[in-house]
């Protein structure tokens, strides 16, 4: 791939969830430049949503994120991106709206949002998912009557020897062991109690450790550190725009050295730059995203890459070096519904 460039996964909304994509559509991005070029589906799934990637084999999964039995597709990625079914498991949830792998390759983690669940299916030794080792189940709802009813998992991710959930619908970061051995989960106390009304959607780690959760429900970006009992507390927060109207903040992300953090806001429709020293987050710039609704976005080398799911259309950004301000960078790419971008490289490929 290297001399054709990298290539780009978008996940998406197809028609059973009202949107016009057909499947997982393949892109190729010029590192030099930032330019994506539309190359095709490359696997065609009902309402792929998030995609992730096994951290050592030529596997590419995704949600499908279906209103009554969700389940998780896994494909095999062939050298010029083409991918091929390898096997699909139901997640025992609804709507499954965030997967990743843990960083062994074992085990596949799936958030169900609208059911509160969280499910666990082993990974064989060609990287295919089993059944369901562990379907844990989530408790407890927040102040919003129609947001918060009960618990949402929107995020699961493994990190240091935890798995952490990003519970919307009960205000809280819930912090797991997975046993590797059975792959059940066992709950510990939660990881953050956040402000009640916060609606946690995704979360990103500095690479100075500190944990930073963008709020759906309360427009804002909130930082945490670690406590003497072993939790994470509320560290700094600011709003995630400075615009008036609705904000429905979607999705952040920071550049690898760590000075910048980037949060999509959905009604302003906006991106918003803030600048990191390890202590508060700044704002440094907000800008548009030249599409409506910008359900996920990211960052390779330069360039932001910025999914607007309601416009169809992927814009790209170059980001200045210094100052860390995103600037459009030509006009956007047009794609059905998107609503995920995963960067795909041979490096991933043994």
């Amino acid at each position: 791939m290297g001399a054709n460039g990298e290539l780009v996964y978008v996940g998406g909304y197809t028609g059973d969830k009202g949107g016009e994509g057909e499947g997982i559509a393949l892109l190729r991005r010029d590192p030099a430049s930032g330019v994506l070029t539309r190359l095709g589906v490359a696997a065609r799934t009902p309402s792929p949503s998030f995609l992730a990637q096994h951290p050592t084999l030529p596997i590419l999964y995704a949600v499908n994120e279906l209103e009554s039995d969700g389940t998780v597709s896994a494909f095999t990625v062939a050298d010029d991106g083409e991918l091929t079914p390898l096997a699909v498991q139901p997640t025992g949830g609804s709507e499954p709206a965030h997967l990743s792998v843990t960083p062994d390759g074992r085990f596949l983690l799936a958030a169900n949002y609208s059911s509160g669940s969280v499910a666990v299916h082993p990974l064989d030794p060609e990287g295919a998912p089993g059944e369901r080792s562990d379907l844990l189940d989530l408790e407890g709802g927040g102040p919003d009557a129609e947001r918060q009813r009960g618990p949402h998992a929107h995020m699961v991710i493994a990190d240091r020897g935890s798995v952490l959930v990003a519970d919307l619908g009960a205000d809280r970061v819930w912090r797991c062991r997975l046993d590797p051995v059975s792959g059940r989960l066992t709950m510990l106390p939660p990881a953050i109690t956040a402000k009640p009304g916060t609606g946690p959607r995704h979360l990103r780690l500095a690479p100075d450790g500190t944990l930073l959760l963008v709020g759906e429900l309360a427009a804002n970006l909130t930082w945490y550190r670690p406590a003497a009992d072993g939790s994470l507390e509320l560290a700094g927060e600011v709003a995630a725009s400075v615009e008036d109207g609705p904000n429905f903040p979607s999705e952040i992300t920071c550049g690898r050295d760590g000075r910048f953090i980037y949060v999509a806001n959905r009604g302003p429709n906006t991106v918003s730059a803030f600048a990191w020293d390890g202590e508060r987050a700044t704002p440094v710039a907000e800008v548009p995203t030249g599409g409506d609704w910008p359900r996920h976005m990211t960052l390779l080398g330069d360039h932001l890459y910025v999914a607007n799911q309601l416009s169809q259309s992927v814009t790209t950004f170059r980001i200045d070096r210094e100052t860390g301000v995103p600037e459009a960078d030509g006009e956007p790419t047009a794609e059905a519904s998107p609503t995920c971008l995963l960067r795909w490289t041979s490096m991933m490929v043994r």
